[in-house]
């Protein structure tokens, strides 16, 4: 369903994309270190399952709708901001935890899994990069559709970058899990976790959106 000489240099483009870093990758790599790795885990999961949003609603073409309206952009990029600044004030509030628990850890991975959905889904610049980005790699050469190479282009995206956080997430969850030995950093794992969000947010909020000439 998609061409395949064109593949290895689509291959090539989306590994240059995941060695870039950006928000998806902070926030799974902070809280794999902060957490350990069954919540960064869930925050990649979370990541994956914005991504096959996204994909369906490239394909579908209802991500170029909201892409073209200037008003919907901005709207989705200040109410995306909004979101990760009341997750940073949410996790100053909370008290320090013995992460050592079992039922503290799942309910952080849950916690992390829907965080990582939402975050990504309320981004415009994650919208406009589905828009943008696969159909630079339909091809007129098959009988496939736009809709359904887009699709089968945004799996593959998905899937080597759900791989590369797997990797990220084993990689910094094993310095995670030293740290969640010291009291002191239990003391501030969360207030460390609230800074992410807040950097986040105003990296969502101050940056330039993406040109789409």
């Amino acid at each position: 369903m998609i061409d395949f000489t064109i593949l290895p240099i689509y291959l090539l483009a989306v590994l240059a994309l995941l060695l870039i870093p950006g928000p998806d990758m902070l926030l799974i790599a902070s809280s794999s270190l902060a957490y350990g790795k069954k919540v960064g885990l869930s925050a990649s999961l979370g990541n994956c399952t914005s991504g096959l949003i996204l994909t369906l609603l490239a394909s579908m073409g209802v991500s170029t709708i909201i892409a073209v309206n200037p008003l919907a952009l901005e709207a989705l990029k200040l109410l995306g901001g909004a979101y990760l600044l009341k997750m940073g004030w949410d996790c100053f509030r909370v008290e320090s935890v013995d992460t050592s628990k079992g039922p503290d850890e799942n309910r952080q991975a849950r916690a992390l899994y829907k965080k990582a959905v939402f975050s990504n889904l309320l981004n415009p610049k994650a919208l406009l990069f589905f828009t943008l980005f696969l159909p630079q790699f339909v091809s007129s050469q098959i009988t496939a559709s736009s809709g359904e190479q887009m699709l089968v282009l945004g799996l593959i995206l998905n899937a080597l970058g759900l791989t590369f956080n797997l990797i990220l997430v084993a990689f910094v969850g094993s310095l995670g899990t030293k740290l969640l030995g010291n009291p002191s950093f239990l003391r501030y794992q969360h207030k460390a976790m609230g800074a992410i969000f807040v950097i986040m947010a105003l990296w969502l909020l101050f940056s330039q959106m993406p040109s789409q000439a």
